[in-house]
């Protein structure tokens, strides 16, 4: 078990210096504006600060699973294709399907990645907050300082409280009743996060299958996946984020309306083809155009069969510019205008 630790701590070390940078230069800016060093609205701030720091980091990768994400519903048809054609032998069709990602630069695992790159940053976090937090019974602190946090700061982040006497590494289960009296603010404080955690990853998946997806996509495999993610990983955070403190819950919240954001940015300027989305961003565009006076409306009865009038240029056309002649032509022309007459 010590070898596994200290593979672990080997492995989380690097993190705890990115973290503790990160967590100490915010803290430095919420102090010098007035802030309670001490007090845990300038750690959980520092935490909000960090969690941007962390995403703007990782846009590469959003962009990446944006790009991703929409090669996998434009090829969905081609996918049915191959599962009616493959059905039958699974290895042909996986092989078949591996070829089709190939050939349009598709990664099926793309959008994992800004997931898989943020649970280390967040189960470090969560270490380095659990072991600033240690106390025995009687209230000495026997916490550990990681990165470049001292051991002052460590006991600070550790210990620091919210207004109502709410520690910011508490959790739900360790206030729980079992004592002689449950702290019932933190209980609430802890719900209401936690809630709010399950909330942004429900709402943030449902974003992306209700505005971006194709309706031939809605019903592949790629659609049953991202279903299957719709209802698991708000389960999955609704049984952990009991359990981990209110400081590492703050993290994961901010961090979905970040991507929330992020992704109601990019759906709403660069919606995938054959989309709610894109059918919005064609109406936007079409309104824009006739605010500035460039369309109008055909009111004729031809117009769409009658049923929805349609829309005309209304643009000054350009003016067709005459081609240049050769001396031998404008010579000709003027030897018939004169009848051959000099």
């Amino acid at each position: 078990m010590d070898a596994l630790a200290s593979i672990g701590d080997f492995i989380m070390t690097p993190l705890y210096y990115l973290i503790s940078v990160i967590l100490v230069g915010w803290h430095e800016l919420f102090t010098a504006i007035g802030l309670d060093p001490a007090g845990g609205a300038s750690w959980m701030l520092s935490i909000v600060g960090l969690t941007i720091v962390i995403r703007a980091m990782l846009i590469p990768l959003f962009v990446k699973q944006i790009k991703s994400s929409r090669n996998m519903q434009l090829i969905q048809p081609k996918v049915k294709e191959l599962q009616k054609k493959y059905g039958h032998d699974r290895q042909k069709f996986a092989e078949e399907s591996m070829k089709l990602y190939k050939e349009t630069g598709t990664n099926p695992f793309a959008s994992c990645l800004p997931i898989l790159f943020q649970m280390p940053i967040f189960f470090a976090l969560f270490r380095l907050l659990q072991g600033a937090a240690r106390q025995d019974a009687d209230g000495t602190w026997t916490g550990k300082a990681h990165g470049i946090l001292t051991e002052d700061r460590a006991r600070q982040f550790g210990l620091s409280e919210l207004p109502g006497g709410i520690p910011v590494s508490a959790t739900f289960w360790g206030s729980l009743p079992g004592g002689d009296s449950p702290n019932w603010s933190v209980m609430a404080v802890a719900t209401v996060l936690v809630v709010a955690m399950i909330a942004t990853t429900f709402f943030t998946q449902k974003q992306l299958m209700s505005k971006n997806m194709p309706a031939d996509a809605l019903s592949g495999p790629y659609a049953q996946q991202q279903k299957m993610l719709l209802y698991v990983l708000p389960f999955i955070f609704g049984i952990t984020g009991v359990a981990f403190p209110l400081g590492v819950v703050l993290y994961w919240t901010t961090s979905n309306l970040w991507t929330m954001g992020q992704q109601f940015y990019v759906i709403r300027n660069n919606p995938a083809p054959g989309t709610e989305a894109a059918k919005a961003k064609e109406q936007r565009d079409k309104e824009k155009a006739r605010k500035k006076g460039e369309l109008v409306e055909d009111d004729s009865p031809t117009a769409d069969n009658g049923d929805t009038p349609e829309t005309t240029d209304r643009r000054p056309a350009q003016r067709q510019q005459p081609q240049r002649k050769t001396r031998a032509e404008r010579k000709g022309n003027q030897d018939r205008s004169t009848g051959g007459k000099k």
